[in-house]
């Protein structure tokens, strides 16, 4: 049985390896996406402890100005989602229902909370699939809430994602046109939040590799890399962070069979270097269960309490790999 499982593990690591290559040399013209009509994000202040229900109730009124226009142009898909999105208990700090799209929602109360985690999604992620990314935040806000009141978690999907299989999810592009908007992000999520109030950034998948990117003088207490492919950095010294960075990969997760490798390809740079769970990377590696690539989040699981643990600053409790 053993030797079968090395066999199915080797198969396996070959599949990825070639589907990364294909996605490099054989560009999917399916990656593309068709321009869906929507307003311009609304006009607004600038972000205080004091103007936060006024951005909400922009945010909410340019959704749903976004649903009539995906309606109109025939996209119904599109108009439920951002229906859902104006609805009366969401809160955005920005809202942009143009292409693929751009969300950032807040769960809780950001201008009192004492701990605030920042979720940074990875491929695939748009306002089409934004459910389940929105479903991710509030599990990790109501396990929050359980401990402790003051806590705020914030899924920021402010930037464009790579497809799962393109050129794109294989180089860093893409984490670099993010990372600029990410660190502005935290810059102002400093200036609404209390005093002292502690920031962690949970990146999943390609987000930490934007996560990575933006690293080098961002203001944050934790970095957390969930089923990373890797961030581009040989280790942790080549991230720049003055932030704990922590890393977990569950058992069942597919990344764990990417070669975590760096190399010229064709003219560009493939893939992202050391595995972030591994002792060379030097990342405080915390156990994350038996969960797939998608279930880092999910209620009741190890990784879920393990990340609510590390955002709450508990980092004696966090039960290691």
């Amino acid at each position: 049985m053993p030797s079968r499982r090395r066999r199915t593990h080797r198969w396996r690591r070959a599949g990825l390896a070639a589907l990364i290559t294909g996605a490099v040399v054989l560009p999917l013209s399916a990656a593309a996406h068709p321009e869906i009509p929507a307003p311009a994000p609304a006009a607004l202040p600038p972000l205080t402890a004091t103007t936060l229900d006024e951005a909400y109730a922009a945010n909410r009124a340019n959704a749903a100005e976004a649903s009539r226009m995906a309606a109109a142009h025939g996209d119904h898909e599109r108009a439920a989602a951002d229906r859902a999105m104006a609805a009366p208990a969401r809160h955005f700090l920005h809202f942009d229902g143009r292409g693929t799209g751009r969300a950032t929602e807040v769960f809780g109360d950001l201008a009192h909370a004492d701990h605030i985690a920042v979720l940074v999604p990875g491929s695939d992620t748009s306002l089409d699939t934004y459910g389940r990314f929105q479903r991710a935040a509030s599990a990790l806000h109501q396990q929050l809430a359980r401990v402790n009141s003051r806590t705020a978690v914030i899924a920021w999907l402010g930037y464009e994602t790579p497809a799962t299989i393109s050129t794109t999810v294989t180089t860093t592009g893409r984490a670099d046109q993010a990372a600029p908007h990410l660190r502005e992000f935290i810059r102002q999520l400093h200036g609404i939040a209390g005093q002292g109030a502690t920031v962690s950034l949970l990146c999943h998948s390609y987000g930490s590799v934007v996560c990575a990117r933006a690293a080098d003088g961002l203001d944050a207490t934790d970095l957390v890399l969930l089923g990373s492919p890797g961030t581009g950095a040989d280790d942790v010294a080549g991230l720049h962070t003055r932030a704990r960075v922590w890393a977990a990969r569950g058992t069942d997760d597919w990344v764990g069979e990417v070669p975590h490798v760096r190399a010229d390809l064709f003219g560009f740079t493939v893939g992202f270097g050391t595995d972030p769970v591994s002792p060379a990377f030097g990342a405080q590696v915390f156990a994350a269960g038996d969960g797939g690539h998608s279930e880092y989040f999910t209620p009741g699981s190890v990784s879920l309490t393990n990340l609510a643990r590390i955002v709450l600053g508990e980092t004696s409790e966090v039960s290691r790999a």
